[in-house]
């Protein structure tokens, strides 16, 4: 699985952006990014597409995806992000429209500005997406962040040498999964925000809560038409299961009744 892992992040590397002379290590990439799993990312402040602050703490008390992308990126960068938003529009569809943010970042500090960012954002219509931010950081507060994130990159000819990398944090702002292509499955990118969200939003006991768990319990992908969808068999296999142990139940209880008057019935015999 990990040499599969590398040739696929290999692969990555190679389309992202043109060769350098000394490209990045596709070992050296995975295991960057997966030790990173578990880091909880800094309070960095970033800048919005507006010129307007946007501190990673604001974000935090849900999921955040990040998507790392640079704005002159003519190639991989503007497939992944239309991949992500069709993913992120199944996953609100089954999790829930304010269930967890997108944060698109662009990685680039010196030509990522807010108005590239703007550009970008409105050319892939992230603006009318709801909880999607756009926002890019000073040199200092992009290489902390990506640090953080484990993103690994290199300056190449017109552009980034660079692992195409989405990572999903939770809601106090720590690594959780990382999401690696352009195009990635849906059930790659949903499942762990469905643990996720099923570990911040179903810790009550109130119908709420229970109703959420019960939702994402039933909620299952189906290959044949690419989506998720509600199984309701799951309630028939419950109901089923639970007339079953009843009548069960039932037969059991109806024995030892019987065997209960017999004895009863001997012993008054054995008196008399």
């Amino acid at each position: 699985m990990g040499v599969l892992k590398s040739l696929a992040v290999a692969f990555l590397l190679i389309v992202a952006a043109p060769l350098t002379a000394e490209p990045l290590d596709p070992e050296l990439v995975v295991a960057t990014s997966q030790a990173a799993i578990g880091n909880r990312t800094g309070a960095h402040v970033l800048t919005d597409q507006r010129g307007n602050p946007l501190a990673l703490e604001d974000l935090r008390g849900r999921p955040l995806v990040v998507s790392l992308i640079f704005t002159s990126c003519a190639t991989v960068c503007p497939i992944t992000t239309e991949t992500l938003r069709a993913r992120v529009e199944e996953a609100r569809r089954v999790l829930g429209e304010r269930s967890f943010a997108v944060l698109t970042f662009g990685f680039d500090s010196t030509g990522d500005r807010p108005a590239q960012l703007s550009g970008f954002a409105g050319a892939h219509r992230l603006l009318a997406e709801p909880d999607w931010f756009i926002a890019s950081a000073d040199p200092e507060t992009t290489a902390a962040f990506l640090r953080d994130l484990g993103f690994s990159y290199r300056a190449a000819a017109g552009g980034f040498d660079h692992v195409t990398q989405t990572t999903i944090l939770d809601a106090e702002g720590r690594v959780y999964r990382q999401v690696y292509g352009d195009d990635f499955p849906l059930p790659v990118f949903i499942e762990p925000l469905k643990d996720l969200v099923f570990g911040t939003r179903t810790r009550g006991l109130d119908p709420g809560a229970l109703w959420d768990r019960l939702s994402f319990l039933c909620t299952v992908y189906n290959p044949a038409t690419g989506a998720y969808r509600f199984d309701y068999g799951i309630f028939f296999g419950i109901f089923f299961g639970g007339v079953s142990l009843i009548l069960t139940g039932l037969v059991i209880l109806r024995l030892w009744l019987d065997r209960r008057r017999a004895l009863m019935r001997g012993q008054g015999q054995g008196a008399g």
